[in-house]
């Protein structure tokens, strides 16, 4: 079936829940483990249904916000989805509670017992109307964000659009694209601050409602993390700080060679190459036909896969007014199927749309098919960021389809924008940290952390003066940070784990894909750590990772270094 074809209906939330509350009365009493199973299956299969209603609301809501009826429907998922997570609560709790539940373990997996007793922790129905109120604040910033259109050279578009002009070769109109985005959210800086601050507070009342002193035990349990805690975070980011900024350093003074100005600015950062950065070759539909043929070649999975995404209309990746910004992949259960929304701007970030986003969709596809229950289909955050991440990778033969000439530039690019990428991720982290810790910092003192986190991380900033980013403001163009707490750590340690599913596929591609696959395949059944170990490779906050990736791809940038070239700019 085709995105276009899919019905949409409301959930009726009061047949929901005399439903949940007959399976939850079955489960109780059920006299066997197989007859608790069938009714949790049977929940399960009514959670697809109500999670493919709110996700295609979802969805039409953000790629066009302006829809009054998909705005009206995102307004009843942000007050419906708390009653729906206590229906929901109240089914983990009874099949927690169940005498059969050694045998239930034995039949479903003890891990997902592991993770419904996180889900259940991270609940409590006396949070319902500060869950509500989080949810209308978040749409609140996406759709403030989603409005933004600046003037350019006599038009007005919206933010996404900027991108080019921010990786022009011309230094004048990069500040100036720079310029023009700091000043719509300087524009905003009120509201900005004000929708910040009230989350962190509600988030913040939320985990004091629960015996906590602060968000972050909340905000952990939320993202289901199982293996590992706040202090193997802070160690990942003590390792990125002490060993990998050195080398991002060296990087950074690699670009400014390469560009010939005196001193790297804050817009120069994204330009790698003075002649201009790669971008794809072609149009966007011919970008689209290429990836569709990428995924035909790559594997007989990922042709199956891609024949669906295609066919099914299932990628909506165009910039346009009244668009949410950034981009994400979900699923729709009940058609088996995963939907990919992105902006694209023209940039090699486009290209990189259909090998991340895609790795998250190609994920689901196949977990969807394992037979698993929904709660076991996906992995915790940073795990489903490896599918994306490693995708990205793990494509690198079919490259040159996009980049052409280009393709040498890009993946040299590409490389070391990843490597850099991992002191921003880290500061992003624990800035967050700070912000729970401190939940009464006023929005001057929020930007005050954010720039001392910029001397930690990335020394070698200078913003010169700009808008916006001068004032260390930066981060609220961050969505994450407004929407998903805590959920930007997981693209550092993926990005660890992608970069060593690189090596490896350098050395025996097909053993590597064969090893992802099994990653992938496994979906949530295992633990971010059991699944990185059983593909052969390192945890990220294990003593020494970072060391060690770090130096293998700083070695395979200095074995792929480009010309610097003689282009100056001052």
């Amino acid at each position: 079936m085709k995105f276009s074809e899919m019905t949409y209906r409301r959930p009726d939330l009061d047949a929901l829940r005399a439903q949940c509350d007959s399976l939850r009365a079955r489960i109780e009493t059920a006299a066997s483990a197989a007859e608790a199973e069938e009714a949790y299956r049977a929940f399960d299969r009514l959670s697809d249904e109500v999670g493919t209603q709110i996700t295609l609301a979802y969805i039409r809501h953000t790629v066009d916000t302006r829809d009054e009826f998909y705005d009206r429907e995102n307004d009843f998922a942000d007050q419906a989805l708390p009653a729906i997570q206590e229906m929901a609560n109240g089914i983990n709790r009874a099949l927690l509670g169940s005498p059969f539940r050694p045998e239930l373990e034995e039949r479903l997996g003890k891990l997902l017992f592991t993770d419904l007793e996180i889900s259940v922790r991270a609940f409590d129905p006396v949070n319902l109307p500060l869950m509500q109120e989080e949810n209308q604040l978040q749409s609140a910033y996406q759709k403030l964000y989603a409005s933004a259109l600046v003037e350019w050279e006599g038009k007005s578009i919206p933010l996404p659009q900027l991108g080019p002009y921010k990786q022009s070769p011309d230094r004048a109109v990069r500040r100036r694209a720079f310029e023009a985005e700091g000043a719509w959210f300087d524009q905003h800086q009120e509201e900005l601050d004000e929708l910040y601050d009230k989350l962190v507070k509600n988030r913040t009342q939320q985990a004091r409602n629960m015996g906590y002193e602060n968000f972050l035990p909340l905000g952990y349990d939320r993202l289901g993390r199982n293996c590992y805690g706040p202090e193997e975070v802070a160690a990942f980011r003590a390792q990125i700080a002490g060993d990998l900024v050195p080398i991002v350093a060296g990087v950074k003074e690699a670009q400014r060679r390469r560009l010939g100005v005196e001193k790297l600015r804050y817009y120069d950062d994204l330009l790698l190459f003075p002649d201009g950065n790669a971008d794809p070759q072609g149009t966007a539909e011919e970008i689209l036909a290429a990836g569709r043929q990428m995924y035909q070649e790559l594997s007989p999975e990922t042709a199956e896969f891609s024949a669906a995404l295609w066919d099914g209309e299932l990628l909506d990746v165009l910039s346009k007014e009244g668009k949410a910004p950034g981009g994400y992949c979900t699923g729709l259960p009940s058609y088996q199927v995963p939907f990919i929304f992105s902006n694209f701007n023209g940039t090699s970030g486009d290209v990189d749309v259909l090998t991340h986003e895609a790795g998250h969709a190609f994920a689901f596809y196949r977990t969807m098919r394992q037979g698993y229950l929904s709660a076991q289909c996906n992995p915790t955050i940073e795990a489903c960021e490896v599918h994306s991440m490693s995708m990205e990778f793990l494509t690198a033969p079919w490259h040159e389809r996009f980049f052409g000439p280009l393709t040498r530039k890009y993946e040299v690019g590409h490389c070391e924008d990843a490597l850099i990428f991992l002191p921003y991720g880290c500061m992003v982290d624990e800035f967050q940290h700070l912000m729970y810790q401190n939940p009464d910092l006023t929005p001057a003192g929020r930007h005050e952390t954010w720039l001392a986190l910029e001397k930690k991380y990335r020394p070698w900033i200078d913003f010169d003066r700009l808008p916006f980013y001068g004032r260390g403001a930066g981060w609220q163009r961050q969505t994450h940070i407004y929407l998903n707490p805590l959920y930007y750590i997981d693209y550092c340690m993926a990005q660890t784990v992608a970069f060593q599913f690189w090596t490896a596929s350098r050395a025996d591609r097909a053993d590597a894909w064969r090893r992802y696959l099994g990653f992938v395949d496994a979906g949530g059944t295992k633990t971010f750590a059991q699944l990185v170990q059983d593909a052969g490779l390192r945890v990220p906050y294990e003593p020494g990772c970072i060391r060690s990736v770090g130096g293998a791809i700083s070695r395979w940038l200095e074995e792929n270094r480009l010309d610097e070239g003689s282009a100056s700019q001052n």
